[in-house]
């Protein structure tokens, strides 16, 4: 019979909209200072059961913070951790059913594949037919089986990463802490490694906690996603949510791409709102319903790929319309992104899909162009 196909089983996995499901991994009213630094600040986390979920912001955010929290290696100033519905407060970081995999991989250089990865079973006392049986197992399970023999030095820098991934998994945590686990790997093995972890999450059954600040990895793997700044979880939500109905204009800049106009909410209907953004001659037509008096200053955020660029003006609509020049265009490949200064000065940017073989562009460097989008394609946001 042919396994289950991985996006089958995702679309349908969403525990947390259960009122009913327990949360596997709960922070409570989590504060966490180092002298008057406050790295997390009276923040409430819930993960579930086999979910695979991303901390994701940057430098200082608090992310990692957490993440060591969850492993022992910090304890809590205020507040409480809990793992499998028990507090985690006391128990020391040897004894929690948590392993944690680093971006440096921090493999024994002396040691083969097959022993890297039975050094912490042989710490645990399993028996050695049990260890020989367990590492097989997960050689399999990561691809590495004809490099058993090798040591780390004759691995390439993927070949390592999978070494401390089947390290990891080998002790079967019931949860697997992965800080930056991708960083040190190329871009295009960094991609192809991505679906590997997610392939290898769903065929362990295990709970996944991944902190990175990369946006793309951490919407390629995620079930869930939360965007973190000072210390502070701003959305927790599926990675399409994310992108597509940010909850604040943090979050819309952060993850991916955005143009955003901000400009007096002028005009309130049951059919949408209508924003006035006079530095650039626009009016700005949403079919987003929002609860704002007119006069509130409010952002609109559009992605580049949901906004259309022409040399002639649109013949049906004066709104969500912007006339502007090509300053600058971004040859992708896949796609071409004009980058469009507008008469403040800002830039604009719009993806066009390279459908065509030949790189000649219609539109080119210094043409005056209108930037058009649908009255659904972007979002109003109040924060």
């Amino acid at each position: 019979m042919a396994k289950q196909a991985i996006g089958t089983v995702r679309r349908t996995f969403a525990p947390w909209d259960d009122p009913t499901k327990t949360p596997f991994i709960e922070f409570r009213n989590v504060t966490k200072r180092f002298g008057d630094f406050v790295a997390v600040e009276n923040l409430t986390l819930k993960i579930y059961e086999r979910e695979f979920f991303a901390l994701l912001g940057p430098s200082g955010c608090g992310k990692t913070t957490l993440m060591r929290m969850l492993a022992g290696f910090e304890d809590p100033t205020e507040g409480d951790v809990f793992l499998d519905g028990k507090p985690l407060k006391g128990v020391p970081p040897y004894r929690r059913p948590v392993n944690m995999m680093f971006q440096s991989y921090a493999l024994f250089p002396h040691m083969t594949v097959e022993q890297n990865i039975a050094f912490g079973l042989k710490q645990d006392g399993m028996a050695k037919a049990d260890i020989a049986t367990r590492v097989e197992e997960v050689l399999k399970l990561v691809k590495l089986t004809q490099f058993a023999r090798r040591k780390p030095h004759q691995l390439s820098g993927g070949q390592r990463q999978r070494v401390a991934l089947a390290r990891s998994v080998a002790k079967r945590p019931k949860v697997l802490l992965l800080d930056e686990p991708l960083g040190a790997l190329d871009k295009k093995l960094r991609e192809e490694t991505q679906f590997e972890l997610i392939d290898l999450q769903m065929q362990l059954g295990m709970t996944f906690l991944i902190v990175t600040h990369d946006q793309e990895e951490a919407m390629t793997v995620a079930d869930r996603i939360a965007v973190m700044d000072k210390g502070a979880c701003i959305q927790i939500a599926p990675p399409s949510q994310i992108y597509e109905q940010p909850a604040t204009r943090y979050v819309a800049e952060f993850i991916g791409d955005v143009n955003v106009f901000s400009g007096p909410l002028v005009a309130q209907a049951p059919g949408g709102v209508r924003i006035s953004v006079p530095a650039v001659e626009l009016t700005v037509d949403s079919s987003q319903p929002v609860t704002a008096e007119i006069g509130t200053e409010v952002a609109f955020a559009v992605r580049p790929e949901k906004v259309r660029i022409a040399l002639e003006p649109p013949a049906d609509s004066a709104a969500n319309t912007v006339q502007g020049q090509v300053w600058d265009i971004g040859y992708l490949g896949d796609l071409s992104v004009y980058h469009v200064r507008l008469s403040d000065g800002r830039t604009v940017r719009a993806s066009v899909i390279n459908a065509r073989r030949s790189v000649e562009r219609p539109i080119t460097w210094e043409d005056t162009v209108w930037l058009t989008w649908d009255r659904d394609a972007g979002v109003v946001l109040t924060r």
